[in-house]
């Protein structure tokens, strides 16, 4: 059969015969927007069950609820990729989430560097652009989010297993694959500075540990957003699950 082409994610554990109430957003989105009602189907997912089929059993005045059914999809973890990144204003931070989370990212770590101009970060906008590109591109898991951290303690409570590449505008023209292809499997992070790069103080602080790796974006000097873009992909190909 034909699967619905309309995604939701839900905090209800989904197993066969789960019920899931919908809040006020949900409802609105379902009955209003789509113009959905009773009977019809819809996929939706959890973030660590996998994605079933689900029908609209009951409306009503701003009330909605899910019968979940069969399971569509099993549960797909993902590359062990952490995503490192000095915050940027707003419309463009959204950007840089979504599409870490379509790049299939399983952890997102905010880092203040001495040259990030955002001060805070809006944690429930994060999780909301999270959950919106995990919806509209079939994403089955849910990156975590971390607080905002300063580099220097990062680095210092730095688990070395996991291998640590930056982004590097310094480093001039090279063939990143290279870099990357040299670097034992196992779990990775990717680390992209603010606008303007690291200073030299970062640099050689980045440098001097064991477990980072430093890669160039080639001869062009990129956004922060574009450079997260490129890397990731990048790293999805050498290490990811693009393989």
């Amino acid at each position: 059969m034909q699967l619905p082409r309309h995604r939701l994610y839900v905090e209800t554990r989904l197993e066969p015969g789960a019920a899931h109430v919908c809040d006020s957003a949900q409802a609105n989105y379902l009955i209003n927007v789509l113009r959905l009602s009773a009977g019809d189907e819809i996929l939706v997912f959890d973030g660590r069950s996998g994605e079933w089929l689900a029908a609209i059993a009951e409306t009503g005045r701003g009330r909605c609820t899910l019968a979940v059914g069969t399971p569509t999809r099993q549960q797909v973890e993902g590359p062990d990729i952490h995503y490192l990144f000095a915050p940027l204003k707003r419309a463009r931070l959204d950007y840089m989430v979504q599409k870490a989370v379509e790049l299939g990212v399983a952890r997102l770590v905010p880092v203040r560097t001495r040259r990030t101009q955002v001060a805070r970060l809006n944690q429930n906008r994060m999780r909301a652009n999270v959950i919106e590109a995990a919806e509209q591109c079939g994403v089955l898991r849910l990156p975590e989010i971390d607080d905002l951290r300063d580099l220097a303690a990062l680095l210092a409570d730095w688990r070395p297993e996991r291998r640590l590449v930056y982004c590097d505008e310094q480093m001039g023209a090279g063939d990143p694959m290279l870099t990357l292809g040299a670097i034992d499997p196992g779990p990775l992070a990717l680390l992209v500075g603010p606008e303007g790069g690291f200073d030299d103080q970062e640099r050689e602080m980045l440098r001097a540990k064991s477990f980072v790796t430093a890669i160039s974006l080639g001869p062009r000097v990129m956004r922060a957003d574009t450079a997260g873009v490129a890397a990731l992909a990048l790293i999805n190909a050498a290490h990811g699950d693009w393989r």
